[in-house]
């Protein structure tokens, strides 16, 4: 089985805190204290370095430019010794939302759609739009709304359907079953901020109704979970003395679907590979 066979296609759009995961996710990796570690020598990681450098100063890291588009080759093992190798993309986030406008998908990430068999999609609840309308208030509080001549602007959970529509399209999983491949884990990034203890699932089901219907709608098991990557909010420029005194790897928790946490940032992956490690 090839790298890519056993690879990631990483979902989100700017400012969702993929490098700031990624760069988390490497140091537990290179630690070997959760459920998998590192086995061998990884490629291009020049993005997560520099990332984790801000970290070890207490700093946010900086952006990824928008034309970057790096694989980056990691061998991971499990606690039972079984073996894989995670193909983790650095990209700038503006990427997604320039597929989802002009409805092309570049030839590297048609690449990693096809061949991918699990998607991990961040999505930061704080940064998207909902509409007032049907699927987000019921219909009896509209009767009798003032409706004023405004322009039409697509919801940002409707953007978010679309290009999961895309996607698949470009796939050719077009079925009327649920799918059981590509795995789909829905992260809800930033869960810090949300100041939440419902879980999971159910925020998702809250903040975002349609979008959280149309996946559970789609696959047949898809995971919902939250993460806190950096567990508090970090500045790029003043550094927070005691985060980098106590270190980044000391900070960060994913929210499990029945709302525990676990300071074990590689579970999500885990859950994603299972079937192929």
């Amino acid at each position: 089985m090839s790298a890519s066979d056993r690879s990631i296609l990483l979902i989100g759009e700017s400012g969702v805190g993929k490098t700031h995961y990624g760069a988390q996710l490497l140091k537990r990796l290179m630690k070997g204290d959760g459920q998998l570690r590192m086995d061998g020598a990884a490629t291009n990681l020049e993005p997560f370095e520099a990332a984790l450098e801000s970290l070890n100063e207490g700093m946010a890291a900086g952006h990824t430019p928008t034309t970057t588009y790096v694989d980056s080759i990691w061998p991971i093992a499990d606690v039972s010794g079984r073996k894989a190798e995670l193909v983790w993309p650095d990209y700038g986030g503006e990427q997604i939302k320039t597929i989802s406008s002009t409805r092309r998908i570049p030839a590297a990430w048609r690449a990693r759609v096809v061949g991918a068999p699990a998607w991990l999609l961040l999505v930061r609840l704080q940064q998207t739009r909902v509409s007032e309308d049907i699927f987000s208030r019921p219909l009896k509080t509209l009767k009798g709304a003032d409706v004023e001549n405004r322009e039409v602007q697509v919801s940002d959970q409707a953007r978010l359907i679309e290009l999961l529509q895309m996607l698949l399209y470009i796939r050719g999983a077009i079925s009327t079953k649920p799918l059981e491949s590509p795995r789909m884990c829905v992260l809800l990034s930033c869960w810090d901020e949300l100041g939440t203890d419902e879980q999971p699932a159910v925020v998702l089901d809250q903040r975002l109704p349609m979008f959280s219907s149309f996946v559970h709608s789609v696959w047949a098991e898809p995971s919902v979970l939250g993460l806190s990557a950096l567990e508090r909010p970090l500045n790029p420029r003043n550094p927070d003395i005691d985060y980098a005194a106590r270190g980044p790897e000391q900070f960060g928790y994913v929210v499990l679907p029945g709302g525990q946490r676990s300071t074990d940032l590689t579970s999500p992956i885990q859950r994603l590979l299972t079937n192929t490690l």
